[in-house]
């Protein structure tokens, strides 16, 4: 065993100017070195970086490496000894074992392949609204706040219960949480509003259910708190990154028009592609629990490590010609939607949406096009969890 390993002297911030596809150099550059690197975090923690896919896809679905809130330190600042806070109730994805797993086991039955299958043709309809909306309003047009946010937010808002009307709220909301650029202040403001919104319809559900998620669950043993935490953890994560790869997929799309034929011709294998390509939730940390040996090199307790999964998703050695978009290539066992027992709960409802919105929106606007230079589109920062684009500008031809 030897902890000879190559050092990574920061966790990247941003990615290389005119690479808007790909992850940071630094990110492919240690990867050359092999499947692990050292990470100091700020503060002089010792740390670990994963950019190899079967070293990231083992330690996903390594009990010994924890998911837990508190146990994390961030790869960016140093906020000194003040001990992380537990997860809140209801925020599962930031949890381990059975309290994870009590969660999991409600919430699993309600996002199955089958019954998200079943709202394809809700999506459908959605889309179709969406695109003939864009349509009456002519070129040119932001896809980001015209198509890529209003069908995740309309398909989670109708799972969950959220009344029409209150939509409009949601994805405004929603969309400046996740907004690095947006004032802290503002942040977490829409936070609160969020939050308070919920224990308002967690309520309104109790009183009056109705068919939806989010009223099966109060007949549950989730408490009050426990179902607000649910609740808002599935709407945000249900917009935010599905609505990510659908403006950062159509940009790759527009930069390499020959997949756009492939995509119609197989969406459902050009839509797995796209997410190995882009990875848009891009990184992933877990904290070991006891020592483990990771490649040959010793991995003490405590040690945090970071899973690139955007580089372990362009890992030669499980994909050929990694940093190339190939439409038509089989990308099973990407790891965009991780791995073990933390696999995204939606994934199912987001390859419906995808596999739908893609092709319908280049059938309808078959000469759509970027509006303005492609090195002009701003890409969300790296130091946040989930990339995209803050807008898109298309036009076509009407």
């Amino acid at each position: 065993m030897t902890n000879h390993a190559h050092t990574v002297t920061a966790l990247p911030a941003a990615r290389t100017p005119g690479c808007p596809f790909d992850p940071p150099q630094e990110l492919s550059q240690a990867h050359e070195h092999g499947p692990i690197s050292r990470l100091p975090f700020p503060g002089g923690h010792d740390g670990w970086l994963i950019t190899g896919h079967q070293l990231a896809r083992s330690v996903l679905g390594d009990p010994r490496f924890s998911s837990r809130q508190e146990l994390m330190r961030s790869p960016f600042i140093d906020l000194g000894d003040i001990p992380a806070p537990a997860a809140p109730p209801g925020m599962f994805i930031m949890m381990d074992g059975a309290e994870h797993s009590r969660y999991r086991k409600l919430l699993a039955g309600k996002f199955t392949v089958r019954r998200m299958r079943l709202l394809t043709e809700r999506v459908e309809q959605v889309t179709a609204e969406r695109l003939d909306a864009m349509a009456a309003s002519g070129p040119p047009a932001d896809l980001v706040s015209a198509f890529a946010q209003p069908i995740p937010a309309i398909m989670i808002c109708e799972l969950l219960g959220v009344p029409a009307t209150d939509r409009p709220f949601f994805q405004e909301h929603v969309a400046t949480m996740f907004d690095e650029d947006a004032p802290e202040e503002d942040r977490y403001a829409s936070h609160g509003a969020v939050h308070g919104y919920i224990a308002t319809l967690v309520s309104a559900k109790r009183a009056a259910p109705t068919d939806d998620v989010l009223s099966d669950l109060t007949d549950t043993d989730l408490s009050e708190a426990e179902l607000i935490g649910a609740a808002g953890l599935l709407l945000a994560a249900g917009m935010d990154t599905t609505s990510n790869m659908l403006s950062l997929g159509t940009f790759a799309l527009l930069s390499d028009p020959r997949q756009v034929a492939v995509l119609l011709d197989d969406p459902g294998q050009a839509v797995e592609e796209l997410l190995r390509y882009l990875s848009v939730v891009h990184r992933r940390p877990r904290v070991a629990l006891e020592d483990v040996e990771l490649a040959g090199h010793a991995v003490k307790a405590g040690d945090q490590v970071i899973l690139a999964l955007n580089t372990a998703n362009r890992d030669p050695e499980r994909f050929d010609a990694p940093g190339a978009l190939d439409a038509g290539r089989s990308a099973i066992g990407h790891l965009a939607f991780g791995h073990g027992v933390h696999q995204c709960l939606g994934q199912q409802l987001a390859r419906v949406e995808l596999s739908t919105a893609y092709p319908a929106l280049f059938t309808r606007f078959p000469s759509l096009r970027l509006a303005v230079p492609a090195e002009d589109i701003a890409i969300r920062p790296e130091a946040g969890d989930v990339i995209g684009v803050k807008s898109l500008p298309v036009t076509w031809d009407a």
